[in-house]
């Protein structure tokens, strides 16, 4: 009987190994983008643009620049901003851009800064363009836009509307 308990005891100690593996750490998935086009117009600011201004618009794209796990989890995002305006009165400066959230016809909060300096951008024949790299952003931030594009807009603003001069729905690139 001891030798049976012994045989036992010894093939289940071996059973035991052979679930332990020393598997290699989950590499991650290669890097990955998505972008996203913006049609900013004046008219669609929240209340729509009713003076000199009136006349701007713009057309932004926006990358997200995404590392994922070997599960498709995104662990880290940043962002890039490329924006041409036209049709703004002589010498218009901007002051801010930001991502908020908010359907069309609604206002939202900052959500993400695009990290424009007051008068870093300026339009001296009334077009002109920035681009900003490497933005900053949240894993949430950047999965809350992922999921609703739609549910967030890219505004531009300037000192005569400091509220938001162009406003656009963010619509993911074909």
């Amino acid at each position: 009987m001891k030798h049976v308990i012994r045989a036992l005891a010894v093939l289940m100690f071996g059973l035991s190994l052979t679930g332990c593996t020393d598997d290699p750490p989950t590499s991650p998935s290669p890097a990955a983008t998505e972008t996203f086009v913006v049609n900013l117009s004046t008219a669609s600011e929240v209340p729509p643009i009713a003076n000199d201004e009136a006349g701007g618009s713009a057309t932004a794209t926006i990358t997200f620049d995404l590392s994922k796990d070997s599960g498709g989890y995104t662990t880290n995002a940043s962002m890039s901003v490329s924006l041409t305006a036209t049709g703004f009165p002589n010498g218009t400066a901007l002051t801010k851009a930001h991502i908020h959230p908010g359907a069309t016809g609604v206002n939202g909060g900052v959500f993400v800064n695009v990290g424009l300096a007051d008068g870093e951008v300026t339009f001296p024949s009334g077009a002109g363009s920035f681009s900003k790299r490497g933005i900053t952003l949240t894993v949430d931030q950047a999965n809350a836009i992922l999921g609703n594009p739609a549910g967030f807009y890219l505004n531009i603003h300037t000192a005569r509307n400091p509220d938001g001069v162009a406003r656009g729905q963010l619509t993911r690139a074909q």
